[in-house]
């Protein structure tokens, strides 16, 4: 594989996680404990087991399925959990779990991205690792948003510069 084309992945990985995570923590501060705990039934997820949940998954698939750390995930505590969490911690820890990833996939090179690894039951490659984990997190960030729209009745803002089509923005895609 190029190794251009590796390293872009990696730091495009890497920008979207982060830029995910930003968009979650802004959710996180708009709303209450009450909001973030908030579930309609017990088939929904609240926006804080959702957090947990993309935390103990960044960190199983990439600190530690790609970093070769230990893997001490309990995936369903993340689902259980009905309180105990606050806002200002789950923030913490998606930041800090995301900050820890980004450091595991930055300095991979093209060997290491073509290695197979076994995650949770499932072979792939490094780079298959990172690709699922960018997706899961856009989708449950997709949740978190929706959800926090739906509490607050609030516009997000995150795509406001494409209201005129002459207004100029910093990222290359959406």
């Amino acid at each position: 594989m190029d190794p251009n084309l590796d390293q872009a992945f990696l730091k495009y990985s890497a920008e979207k996680l982060t830029q995910l995570a930003g968009r979650i923590e802004q959710c996180l501060t708009m709303l209450n404990e009450e909001q973030i705990w908030a579930r309609g039934t017990d088939n929904e997820n609240a926006i804080a087991n959702l957090v947990l949940h993309l935390c103990g998954n960044v960190r199983q698939w990439i600190v530690s399925g790609v970093g070769n750390r230990p893997d001490a995930r309990e995936r369903d505590k993340e689902f259980a959990a009905r309180s105990g969490v606050s806002g200002a911690d789950l923030i913490a820890r998606l930041s800090g779990t995301v900050q820890e990833a980004v450091a595991t996939i930055q300095p991979l090179t093209s060997q290491q991205m073509a290695e197979m690894r076994t995650i949770q039951g499932y072979s792939g490659t490094v780079m298959e690792a990172i690709y699922h984990v960018v997706e899961h997190f856009s989708m449950h960030t997709g949740q978190i948003l929706f959800a926090t729209k739906m509490l607050t009745g609030a516009d997000l803002g995150f795509y406001k510069h494409l209201r005129t089509a002459a207004a100029p923005h910093r990222e290359t895609t959406p």
